[in-house]
């Protein structure tokens, strides 16, 4: 499976990514393995995730996001 999601990060931002391993990524954000975003960010908290068959539907996804102001993506999380 192949997934977004988003993390809220420790500064209150947050960081939207694709994986096909969630549990395994968020791990890699926590120990500094992650993006460079979420490096200096740490710890980060899932709050946003869904699942895709494709990865090509999932990046299209993530991009969608990405695009969104941070209302937007407040939104989107609090409706999931």
């Amino acid at each position: 499976m192949h997934y977004v999601y988003i993390v809220r990060c420790s500064d209150n931002t947050y960081y939207t990514g694709y994986t096909n391993n969630l549990k395994r990524r968020i791990n890699m954000h926590n120990n500094g393995e992650g993006a460079k975003y979420t490096k200096g960010r740490r710890p980060v908290e899932l709050v946003y995730a869904k699942e895709y068959d494709s990865k090509s539907r999932a990046m299209q996804k993530e991009y969608q996001i990405k695009q969104m102001p941070r209302e937007k993506k407040i939104k989107l999380i609090e409706e999931n």
